[in-house]
Parts: structure tokens; C-alpha cells; sequence
């Protein structure tokens, strides 16, 4: 047997034999003096050979003798704590990886709270204060890979990752600060980071390392969810670290490279999350998706096409970071291909929401602008293909905002796949997202070049030129004193002219009859607009003579079109339908009603009929609507010639008396509005029924259930308006049930629009047919209703009509509990 050996193992065993049956505290304290002399930390070590077996072979049996030996009458047996900080130096000064574990396995056994359990918590937590987490992964990084032991580094990688949690739950309420996880990811980031130094130091020293199981580390904290606490630490460490160094970004490309595959997802989102741009992505990833398949699926499929909730800083600088490097440009394409080509899908238009077609949107937007116009000229004619699908399908949609996605998309792409070519022009609204996309289709300046993606319209006409310039460009000097100086008024203050008016030479009509020959037959312009603004007031200031006409007068208003640039058009037309409507309702919706299924009608009028039966109705259900009618309809003060506005000293005058006067008490509260029976109960008939009866018959030129779906997404919003606005009505009930069915028949329809037309139209019926009614007349419709909105609020791809199912279901649910008190005895 070798000396050395034996010599280690007799000591040893003397040591623990002293432990265990010694009480003098002196005894115990030389004992373990003497035993530090194998961990190198005294004026007289041992031998190297003999460290060695004592660290490789009985340091961590000696450790969990300690362990079993501490106890508060242990501790005491030498003042000051001479004994416990003896005690705790083995821990702290030995080899960090068996001490570690040691002291995991202690805290894991001990059952319940105890004073051994608190003591060890508390030399743990300082372990991790003093560093020594670092030298645990730095002794892996610097072990040999044939004297590695894979057991030994999968318990310590467990461990170390998953040490809040282990730790939570054997401490429970007692829990350390240091070991909550927003404290301790951070640290364990920033050891890993002391870890990487040491890795750069001994490289540069010419000895070999490896980044391994710092990679794992990584790899298994972002799998828990703690990308954000690690990566917060480590990504703006290795920003500066990598800044001109090529040996430090090496060590990082390792770093990466080194992650399973398992975690290699988890890894890439919170770095690409992280990173500030792509110029620092680039740093930290070198050409990763080059050589990692797995990468590369997570960066040009997942990240894009399978995922869409991150921010478009995040989006710019993954994108970047593929047009970056030379070799990562055609992976650069290839995303742009298969991004338009998704854009282009009418199965992905019809079932992807709305965020994700916006984020699927960007992505182009930002590959368009990195690439160059002859990367993009040679996979031209397939880009061209796939937009002009996505452009077609959008237009079709009947939703504003995926159509202004598809225009601002067109304009773009078709000026930088195509510039020779005619340009997409488009009129829409400018919103945020609006501007956000046109910001990033900016094309990427170059180094060389200040922008390759053509030439930029400068502002060429932002100034006048001098009016005494001549064709030649050289200005015609003025001589001193001429007259345009003279003659100059600048120095006059222009006059206030914002209160003025327009001064209309002909007459206004008086009657109804005099406006419908006006709007039909008259070619003075100015009269014809007299007689649309002044229709409204008539309408309602002469109910008996306006229900003559009532059908002949909203036949007129359906068919008017705008001769002339009539300020508010639309709204006066609309303003007066819906006056007519409300003087004579049943009559005029019969009529209205009648027209919208009736050939050779546009798309726009058909919706207006669908605005001015909802805006009617709405004004027929409005309680004291007779007076306010009245009082609207009455004319102000500007419409006789011989009226006068009051003069501005009454108001004076009445202020002041309000003032002055002393109350000593304002009497009883103002009473509210008088009640008056709801005007929309006697013809609410007329506004639903005919509406609801004709829909599944298709016209030559109309068909509710093919193309003109936006017309069915309007139609189904209006029934629901008219079915709100019949509460408390003799018909509601057999409105809901209509209403029902009509919800039962299209509940499966394809576009967005109509289905959250629908998922209104249901709220409407469970708000206004009595509750009593519900579960007597329709309670086969209700758990048929039921099941689907259960299945919409968990699978809809659009947001809004999963929240518009939630709320149609809390409805159901509050009915349910209104009635079971009532049904119990």
C-alpha cells in the first residue's frame, strides 16, 4: 500500500473517531487544524499527492461527519465562535463542487424546521456571497473530458439550476433572500461571466478549457423560464466583453454552440430578446444558424411564423442579424419567400388573428428593407405571385384593418420587388400601425452607400423661387426704392375673418314637398343644397306632411347621389333617412326592407339601409323622444329673417342675479325625464322580420352567403341592434328565437367580422328577452348556444370574439343564477 495513501486515510479516520466520541472542544479544534493542512490554506500544506487524496477521496465523507456533528452544545464548546468558523471553512475554502453538494444533500434531508436546517441555509447563502458557485463551474470547465464523471456533472448541474426551488420548498416560509430566484439567477449570470474571464485567461495562457457545462447551466436556467434573470445579467456583460475582442466572441459562439437542443430554443428567444441590435446578436451568435440545424429553425421558422408576441425592436434585430453576414443572406431570402408566401395564404388571412397577421406584415416590411434590389430581382416573378394573392385576399376581407394591412404591404413590396413597374396607390386612413409599418419599410442605409433600394424623392419644390427669377436661374436685381418695396403691405395685420360665413343668394324651402322637387328636378345647385340641409328640420317640424310622402321621400334620399362638393353629404343624407324613418317607421321599413333584397342595388346603399334602420330604431326606443324631436326640430334663430339673437347683456344680467342672490335651500332634486311608452314596441316587426327572412337567397348581384360577406357581418350587427333595442317588447321573444336560429346557421362562417356579428346578436338575446321567457321558450337554442361559445371563447383565432364569447357566457351564467333561486322552494 502506497505511504502517502495511508497516511491521508489514518488521519482521516483518527479526525472523524476525535469527532465523534471527543467532547473537549480544544481537541476537536487541533484535530480539525490539522486537517486544513490538506486543503493548502496553512503555513505547513501537504504534499501535493496527499491534497490530492484527500480532496479526490475523504473530503466529502469528512464533510457530512460535520455536518452530522452540528448541534448548538457542539458549537459552544469554544467561545466566540472559534468552533463554528473552524467548521464552516472546510466548507468554504475545500474543492466548491463536493462541498456544494454536500451541503444540498444536508438541507434536502433535513426534515422540519431545526436549528441544523437554519445553520446550513445560512452557510449556503454564503457560499453563493463569497463566489464560490464560480469556482464550482470554473473546476468543470478546467476537468479534462477523460477524467470528467457524467453523474457527478448532471447532479451538479441539477442542482445548481433548480436550487430556488429545492431550497423553497425545504425552507418554506423561513426562505433566504439569497435564494429567491430574482436574486439568485442574476448571480448565477453573473458568476458564469467570472467563469468565462477565467476561460479567456487560461486560453490566452495556452491551456485548453471548456465551456461545456457553463453551456448546460445556461441552457437549463432559460428551460425553467429564467431567460429575462440570467440573460438580463450575462447579455450586457458580453456586449462590452465582446467589443473588439475575437477571443472573447469565440468563447461566446462556444458558449452557444454548447447548449442542448433541447434548451437551444430557450436560449436563442432570450437572447435575441436580450440583445440591444443585431450588431450585438451578431457578436454573441457568430454564424450559429450555419451550423446548428435546430438554430436554424428556431430563428427562421419558429421565431417568425409559429410565434408573433414579440416587440418589433425584437423583430429588427433577428432580421438583422441574418443580413448581417454574407452567409446568413440567402437564409435571409429564403424567410422572405416563405413570409410572403404565408401573407399570401387565404386560409391563413381567414384564421390567423389579427396581431399575428400584423407581426407576419412587419417581417417583410424588414426584409424588403435589408436586401438589396439584385437579391430580390432574381426571385422576382414568385414574390410578385405571392403578394398579389395576399393583396387580393386582404381587399376581400371585411375587416378595415387587415384591408390597410394589405394595402401599406402592397405599396411597399411592389415598389422593391418590382420598381419599374406602374405603383400600387391606395387611400387609407393613417393610424399608429400605420405609420409604424411605413417606418419600417425605410430602406437600410448601407456602409458605402447612403440607400441601395433606389432613388428617394427629395422635397425639390419645398421653396417658392423668387417670382423675379428668370428661366436662366439668375435673380433680376431689384433696384433700391422700386415699387414692390413700396407697395408692400406686409406690416397691415390681416383681418380676422375665421367667424364669416358664406352669403347664399337663393332661398331656403319651406315645405317637404317643395325639397323632394328640389332634390328630383332642380338644377340650381345652390337650392338643391339648401333643400338637403334644411330636409331634417322640415321633416320633423311637419310629421303629418311628411308621412304623405314618407316612401316617395326615402325613395329619393336611397337613390341621391352628390352633384356637387357638398360639405357633410353623407350625414345630411343619412341625418334626414333617418328622420323620415322615425316620423313614419312602419311604412318606411317596410319599404327600406323591402330594397334591401331587391336587385341592382350597390353594396353602400344596402348598408345604409342597414345604418338607417338601426339609427332609427335606436331613436324610437329613446325615452322622451317626442320633446327633444320638437326642440331639434324646431328653427334657430338664424332660420327666420326677423328673428334677432338674444342680446349678450341678459346673460350678464342673469349671472349676476345668480350670484347675488342668497339661497338658504335649493329644494327638492330636479325630476327626471317623464316616462313614455317605448315607440320601437308597435313596429319592431317591421325592422327585423323581412330583414331576417331573405338572407340565405342569392341574387344576381348580391349573395349574402358568398363574396359580400361584409354586407353579412353589417346585417348581423343590426339584427343584434334591433334585438337590444327591443327589450322589454310583446316581440322579443319571437325576434330571439328568429335571432337564434340565425346565429345557429352561420356559426361557423369563415370571416371574422361575421362571427363577431353573431357573438353580439347572442348577447343581445340573452340581455333583452326576460329570463323567464329564455329558459321556457328556448332553452334547446340556449344549450345549443352554450356549447358553441364554449368552444369559441377556447379556440377562436380572433381575440375579440373569443372575449365577445366569455362575455355572452358570464351572461348565461347570470341568468342561471337568477332563476335558480326562484325555481328552489
Amino acid at each position: 500500500m502506497d505511504p502517502v495513501l495511508s497516511s491521508v486515510r489514518l488521519a482521516v479516520r483518527e479526525a472523524v473517531h476525535t469527532l465523534t466520541s471527543s467532547e473537549d472542544g480544544g481537541c476537536i479544534f487541533s484535530t480539525l487544524g490539522s486537517l486544513k493542512r490538506y486543503l493548502g490554506e496553512t503555513e505547513n500544506p501537504a504534499l501535493p499527492g496527499e491534497q490530492e487524496e484527500f480532496a479526490r477521496v475523504h473530503f466529502s465523507a469528512f464533510l457530512r461527519c460535520l455536518v452530522r456533528k452540528l448541534s448548538p452544545d457542539w458549537l459552544e464548546l469554544l467561545p466566540d465562535g472559534q468552533l463554528e468558523e473552524l467548521w464552516a471553512s472546510f466548507f468554504l475554502e475545500g474543492p466548491a463542487d463536493q462541498a456544494f453538494l454536500v451541503l444540498m444533500e444536508a438541507l434536502e434531508g433535513t426534515t422540519g424546521p431545526s436549528f441544523r436546517l437554519m445553520k446550513m441555509a445560512r452557510l449556503l447563502a454564503r457560499f453563493l456571497n463569497e463566489g464560490r458557485m464560480a469556482a464550482v463551474m470554473e473546476g468543470q470547465c478546467r476537468q479534462q473530458t477523460e477524467l470528467a464523471f457524467p453523474l457527478h456533472q448532471e447532479a451538479l448541474l441539477i442542482r445548481v439550476v433548480g436550487l430556488p426551488d429545492r431550497l423553497g420548498n425545504c425552507l418554506q416560509h423561513e426562505n433566504l433572500a439569497e435564494f429567491f430566484p430574482q436574486n439568485y439567477f442574476p448571480l448565477l449570470g453573473e458568476e458564469a461571466v467570472r467563469v468565462l474571464q477565467a476561460v479567456v485567461d487560461s486560453l490566452r495562457g495556452g491551456l485548453d478549457c471548456s465551456v461545456s457545462f457553463v453551456s448546460q447551466v445556461l441552457g437549463k436556467a432559460c428551460v425553467y423560464g429564467r431567460q429575462k434573470e440570467i440573460l438580463g445579467m450575462l447579455v450586457p456583460r458580453l456586449t462590452a466583453l465582446t467589443q473588439g475582442s475575437c477571443l472573447w466572441q469565440r468563447v461566446c459562439w462556444r458558449l452557444v454552440e454548447g447548449v442542448p437542443d433541447r434548451a437551444m430554443e430557450a436560449v436563442l428567444t432570450g437572447l435575441v430578446e436580450a440583445a440591444p441590435g443585431p450588431e450585438v446578436l451578431s457578436r454573441l451568435l457568430g454564424n450559429l444558424v450555419m451550423k446548428s440545424k435546430k438554430a436554424q429553425f428556431v430563428m427562421t421558422r419558429k421565431l417568425l411564423f409559429l410565434q408573433y408576441r414579440y416587440t418589433t425592436p425584437v423583430l429588427q434585430s433577428l432580421l438583422g442579424y441574418l443580413a448581417m453576414d454574407s452567409q446568413r443572406r440567402p437564409l435571409l431570402v429564403q424567410v422572405l419567400k416563405e413570409l410572403l408566401e404565408t401573407w399570401g395564404s387565404s386560409s391563413a388571412v381567414r384564421h390567423a388573428p389579427l396581431p399575428q397577421q400584423c407581426y407576419v406584415s412587419k417581417a417583410v416590411l424588414i426584409c424588403l428593407a435589408h436586401l438589396r434590389d439584385t437579391e430580390l430581382r432574381d426571385s422576382r416573378d414568385e414574390l410578385l405571385a405571392s403578394l398579389m394573392a395576399g393583396v387580393k385576399c386582404r381587399l376581400d376581407s371585411s375587416l378595415p384593418a387587415v384591408r390597410r394591412l394589405g394595402m401599406i404591404v402592397a405599396e411597399v413590396a411592389s415598389a422593391r420587388i418590382h420598381p419599374e413597374g406602374p405603383p400600387l396607390k391606395f387611400q387609407y386612413e393613417e393610424d399608429e400601425l400605420s405609420c409604424e409599418l411605413l417606418a419600417l419599410a425605410t430602406p437600410q442605409p448601407a456602409a458605402d452607400s447612403p440607400s441601395e433600394a433606389g432613388p428617394s424623392v427629395a422635397p425639390v419644390a419645398a421653396e417658392t423661387p423668387d417670382k423675379q427669377t428668370v428661366d436662366s436661374g439668375v435673380p433680376q436685381v431689384r433696384p433700391q426704392g422700386s415699387d414692390s418695396e413700396l407697395d408692400s403691405d406686409d406690416e397691415f395685420v390681416p383681418y380676422d375673418m375665421s367667424g364669416d360665413q358664406e352669403l347664399k343668394s337663393g332661398k331656403v324651402p319651406m315645405y317637404i314637398r317643395d325639397c323632394v322637387e328640389a332634390l328630383t328636378t332642380s338644377e340650381d345647385w345652390e337650392y338643391w343644397e339648401a333643400a338637403l340641409r334644411a330636409l331634417e328640420r322640415l321633416v320633423f317640424r311637419s310629421p303629418a306632411a311628411t308621412r304623405e310622402v314618407s316612401v316617395e321621400l326615402a325613395k329619393v334620399l336611397l337613390h341621391l347621389e352628390e352633384k356637387t362638393s357638398v360639405v357633410g353629404f353623407e350625414g345630411l343624407r343619412q341625418r334626414a333617412l333617418v328622420a323620415v324613418t322615425v316620423t313614419d317607421p312602419a311604412r318606411v321599413a317596410e319599404y327600406l326592407t323591402s330594397q334591401f333584397y331587391a336587385i341592382n342595388y350597390s353594396l353602400r346603399q344596402r348598408m345604409d339601409i342597414l345604418d338607417v334602420l338601426a339609427l332609427a330604431a335606436q331613436e324610437l326606443s329613446r325615452p322622451g323622444r317626442l320633446g327633444r324631436a320638437s326642440q331639434c326640430g324646431s328653427p334657430g334663430p338664424t332660420c327666420q329673417p326677423g328673428c334677432t339673437v338674444a342680446p349678450t347683456w341678459r346673460a350678464v344680467v342673469d349671472e349676476r342675479i345668480r350670484t347675488k342672490t342668497r339661497r338658504f335651500s335649493k329644494g327638492s332634486p330636479r325630476r327626471g325625464p317623464a316616462g313614455s311608452p317605448n315607440e320601437f314596441n308597435s313596429v319592431a316587426g317591421y325592422f327585423f322580420f323581412p330583414l331576417i327572412q331573405g338572407f340565405d337567397r342569392p341574387l344576381v348581384t348580391f349573395d349574402l352567403l358568398g363574396d359580400d360577406q361584409l354586407v353579412l357581418g353589417r346585417l348581423a350587427h343590426t339584427l343584434g341592434v334591433l334585438m337590444y333595442l327591443a327589450v322589454n317588447t310583446t316581440v322579443a321573444v319571437p325576434m330571439g328565437k328568429a335571432l337564434l336560429e340565425f346565429v345557429w346557421a352561420l356559426r361557423f362562417h369563415g370571416d371574422t367580422y361575421v362571427r363577431r356579428g353573431l357573438l353580439s346578436a347572442v348577447s343581445s338575446v340573452l340581455l333583452s328577452v326576460p329570463a323567464e321567457r329564455l329558459w321556457e321558450d328556448l332553452p334547446d337554442e340556449l344549450l345549443e348556444a352554450r356549447s358553441w361559445l364554449a368552444d369559441v371563447a377556447e379556440k377562436d383565432p380572433d381575440e375579440d370574439c373569443r372575449m365577445l364569447a366569455v362575455k355572452a357566457l358570464l351572461l348565461l351564467e347570470k341568468l342561471k343564477d337568477k332563476l335558480l333561486p326562484l325555481s328552489s322552494p
